[in-house]
């Protein structure tokens, strides 16, 4: 018998439900699916018999807590996790169950085999041999990202409620939207949840710690164009897509995604919409130090200015919104989130990797916001798209670490 009974069972019940984040939306959640199934964990949460279990209006995450059951003070921990789904179809999620898979064997997702997990393309594969995997059918992504998160967290609840003899301080949960736009902690109550601590559980593969993410802003460029018919268009004629990709090929040429690691930033063009009168690009500007952040957005701004000047007149309009901010530079003034994160994977044999994660959380805002919240593992592999896939034992490990870190919280 598995040692969190419902931990498996529930994870593919949440991700068969469609919830993913619309872009496009302003509403708070941005979609109607994400609502309705934040009203069914709100109604699972408390037939579970938590205490004070209510969607914050402020923020839309629903909150919850497991009181504690120890005689003194303790600080209170919180673990957060988010339930919509990235940009990639989330409609008619079949997910597949791989037993005991070998480590070498090409999977095949769909039954013409036209999308497969091949261990040649994605070398993570070999670590999980002898290792219960979960994948999509190739038509999909998963949703591990983060309804692994959701699944571990309540697995870890349900097991303190049935073993009273595990000693832990008040546990808060927060379950939110909208993470995968973006703007999901945007309006997190820090007051309302009411912890000392966080973690969000919304990592990588087994012992993936963070608590350094990037600096983060959206950008966008509009460009003015003139259209004329092309015999006549000598002096006239302002293409704006060619002045795009001027624009493009003005930035550093191997600062893209593709071309970085590690702690290296870049721009990112995600978006190109044009024609000769209008052109719309939408680019993502990333780096894990600030002051390089900083010089990233003046180096953007800077083009835009230099080609308004050699045009006489403003064509190109430049947008900047920051996003989030790299946490490290909170939670570097008071590590002990951290060391406790690594004490208790230790304690449950998984080797930490600490690492700066190249992308953002949930935490990276409401670490700001005077809320310490590192990131711990989930378990999801090549997420936000069809070849997203889980392992069964590290979800269970994900588990074991939550539970350690409310112990070692509890013996503080």
């Amino acid at each position: 018998m598995a040692k969190y009974a419902e931990l498996i069972p529930n994870f593919l019940t949440f991700v068969k439900i469609n919830t993913r984040s619309d872009p496009q939306s302003t509403s708070i959640p941005s979609s109607d699916r994400e609502t309705r199934f934040l009203n069914q964990l709100k109604d699972r949460l408390t037939k579970m018999g938590l205490k004070d279990v209510h969607t914050n209006e402020q923020s839309a995450y629903v909150f919850a807590t497991l009181p504690g059951n120890v005689d003194k003070s303790v600080p209170t921990v919180g673990f957060i996790s988010h339930i919509d789904t990235a940009d990639f179809n989330a409609e008619n999620i079949q997910p597949q169950i791989v037993e005991n898979y070998d480590g070498h064997s090409v999977i095949k997702l769909d039954e013409k085999g036209e999308y497969t997990l091949d261990p040649k393309v994605f070398p993570s594969l070999k670590k999980y041999a002898g290792q219960t995997l979960i994948t999509t059918d190739g038509s999909t992504l998963l949703g591990a990202d983060d309804k692994a998160g959701v699944a571990e967290i309540i697995a870890a609840i349900t097991y303190l409620q049935a073993h009273p003899e595990v000693k832990h301080g008040d546990i808060k949960i927060a379950f939110g939207p909208d993470e995968e736009i973006g703007t999901g902690a945007d309006h997190f109550d820090v007051k309302d949840f009411g912890a000392d601590v966080a973690y969000t559980v919304d990592g990588g593969p087994l012992g993936d710690l963070n608590y350094e993410t990037f600096n983060a802003a959206d950008a966008k460029v509009v460009i003015k164009g003139t259209d004329v018919h092309p015999a006549e268009a000598k002096g006239i004629m302002v293409n704006a897509i060619q002045v795009g990709m001027d624009f493009h090929a003005a930035l550093p040429d191997f600062d893209r995604p593709e071309k970085t690691q590690d702690r290296e930033g870049f721009f990112h063009l995600y978006d190109f919409q044009g024609t000769v009168d209008h052109t719309e690009m939408g680019y993502i500007i990333r780096d894990h130090d600030r002051d390089r952040f900083e010089a990233r957005k003046r180096l953007f701004k800077g083009i835009a200015n230099q080609m308004n000047s050699d045009f006489g007149e403003d064509r190109v309009k430049v947008t900047i919104k920051d996003q989030y901010y790299n946490m490290g530079e909170i939670i570097k003034k008071d590590p002990t989130p951290v060391k406790i994160a690594e004490q208790a994977m230790k304690n449950v044999d998984v080797t930490p990797h600490v690492f700066p994660v190249r992308g953002g959380t949930d935490g990276s805002k409401i670490s700001y916001m005077g809320l310490p919240t590192p990131n711990i593992f989930a378990g999801g592999e090549n997420m936000h798209g069809r070849f997203e896939y889980v392992s069964e034992q590290t979800m269970e490990k994900a588990v074991d670490v939550v539970l350690e870190i409310a112990k070692l919280y509890a013996e503080k």
